[in-house]
């Protein structure tokens, strides 16, 4: 496995993280034996959020860190700012603080490791959220923080009022949804991809070194299905085969490796409560793909070069 230094502590932390927003599909007891798992393939972050399922995933993987004697190998990042009934988004002082407090009684620490904003707020006060991040990091209750799906500019807005800097955004991206890179290929041209959607997200966080963390690494479109083995994407499956049994691991691990091969400070979160499946996905990190590789993958999608 090879590691990311996070936040201005640098702490290492492993390029495949593990995600739980699936977690209350398990059984309590394979709930720890996927962190079990996670931890033998040197997987050694975590990511939830407060919303998933009204907080029972949380729930579970706190007790699943009790019962394991897990919770200092792990570095626990979790979410917040998504309210439900009624659904709308809520980057106030007093919920950011309170939203912690819930997650962390949940999942039974003393702190997180590392805080998103979940989704733009666009009532957002710099300077509020500002105050919010200062209590918690002075109380210790928060190490590091970051965003998810925020653009260049909502970043900028943001670190306007903050005293910290931001460690990380997370983002929807897989060799099936290319947006990020599209626009990039695509520069001063009249045609659909030319469009820049994201405000140059990546090159922004690399400028800035924060971690870029995809999500829906295997997904093809807002949560419509897995790309591996979908009949709309033979020639995909087949180059990634060729290229998984070349390198002597499984199509999934190929698939990741595209993500992880872009030169940031990348990392990959896997959604899956499959142990096998962790285990395969843990090998993308071993893979390696030259840059003529990367870009007949980028092809195979169904993507198109001017």
């Amino acid at each position: 496995m090879k590691f990311v230094e996070f936040g201005e502590s640098k702490t290492r932390v492993s390029e495949v993280v593990l995600g739980c927003m699936r977690i209350p599909q398990l059984e309590q007891q394979e709930v720890s034996q996927l962190l079990e798992t996670a931890i033998d393939c040197d997987i050694n972050m975590l990511d939830i959020a407060d919303v998933y399922t009204n907080g029972k995933a949380e729930e579970m993987l706190g007790k699943a860190l009790k019962d394991t004697g897990l919770r200092d190998r792990f570095f626990i990042q979790s979410k917040c700012g998504i309210r439900k009934n009624p659904h709308f988004f809520d980057f106030s002082k007093e919920h950011i603080v309170s939203a912690v407090e819930k997650s962390l009684q949940r999942i039974g620490t003393d702190h997180l490791d590392s805080l998103l904003l979940h989704r733009p707020d666009a009532l957002m006060e710099p300077e509020e959220v500002g105050e919010a991040f200062n209590t918690l990091y002075k109380s210790g209750k928060v190490l590091n923080f970051g965003v998810s799906n925020m653009n260049r500019y909502q970043m900028e807005l943001l670190s306007s009022g903050l005293d910290m800097p931001l460690t990380a955004n997370q983002m929807q991206l897989s060799v099936c949804h290319t947006m990020m890179f599209d626009h990039s290929f695509n520069v001063n041209m009249d045609n659909d991809a030319a469009v820049m959607r994201d405000g140059g997200i990546l090159e922004y966080c690399r400028l800035k070194n924060m971690a870029i963390q995809a999500w829906s690494v295997m997904q093809h479109g807002f949560f419509r299905g897995v790309f591996i083995g979908a009949p709309e994407y033979l020639k995909l499956n087949s180059v990634l085969d060729r290229i998984a049994e070349e390198q002597q691991v499984t199509s999934t691990a190929v698939a990741i490796a595209w993500i992880l091969r872009y030169p940031g400070k990348m990392q990959a979160i896997i959604g899956t409560t499959n142990k096998r499946r962790v285990r395969e996905s843990a090998l993308a990190s071993t893979v390696k793909l030259d840059r003529a590789q990367w870009y007949e993958i980028y092809l195979a999608a169904g993507n198109n070069l001017p």
